[in-house]
């Protein structure tokens, strides 16, 4: 009987074993493909798809962490086409997925700073209007993502950006903006993340401000 249990026990411990590195070997595919995405289209369909590992993988934050960045990041390239009356649908459909991580993993640095980016695209639809709303929101959420880890890189790219491209009149500045720009590369250099599959982003972007011609 003992020997039965011992390898009913071991058998069990296989299938969760491959189950576990089949999760892996998906995630990490699919988390590979984010660099190649270029399109809206491309950052839809690969929400989908971190979607299906979401709705299979209960429990784990980062399947719907990842759903979330990609449709924030459909929302970024649509921001920037000047497409703002999609915004909000988009942002909806990120908030779900952070709603999402965040049962699964509270005080997440991570998270937080996904729940920023979401208020910047809903304020983004009308600043004028929003600013009072979720750009406040916004800020706050920001400094509660540093506050829970202040050495997270991906914190002070976000807020790089937000310095950069705001008006020395509303206290940025394109100077200060590169300052943390390289305060951000600084962090990358030294970060490593907890596993292989939680966020590793951002350090490109960083390079890529850095390299612009210095202003004048």
């Amino acid at each position: 009987m003992k020997k039965l249990i011992l390898s009913f026990a071991l058998s069990m411990f296989s299938i969760t074993a491959f189950a576990q590195s089949q999760y892996e070997k998906v995630m990490t595919e699919k988390i590979a493909k984010i660099e190649a995405c270029k399109t809206p289209e491309d950052f839809n369909a690969l929400a989908n798809d971190f979607q299906r590992i979401a709705d299979k993988e209960k429990g784990k934050w980062q399947p719907s962490y990842y759903a979330a960045f990609s449709h924030i990041q459909k929302g970024r390239i649509l921001m920037r086409e000047n497409k703002m009356s999609e915004l909000d649908a988009v942002a909806d459909q990120a908030q779900k997925f952070v709603d999402q991580a965040e049962e699964a993993d509270k005080n997440n640095s991570e998270i937080y700073l996904l729940q920023k980016m979401i208020y910047s695209l809903k304020m983004m639809v009308n600043p004028m209007e929003r600013y009072m709303t979720f750009g406040t929101k916004a800020d706050e959420t920001l400094k509660k993502a540093e506050q829970l880890n202040p050495q997270n890189p991906r914190v002070t790219l976000i807020k790089a950006e937000d310095v950069y491209f705001t008006p020395e009149q509303f206290g940025g500045s394109k100077k200060k903006g590169m300052e943390l720009f390289q305060s951000a590369l600084e962090k990358f250099n030294s970060f490593k993340p907890k596993t292989s599959l939680d966020p590793n982003w951002g350090k490109s972007e960083a390079e890529y401000f850095l390299s612009l011609p210095a202003e004048k």
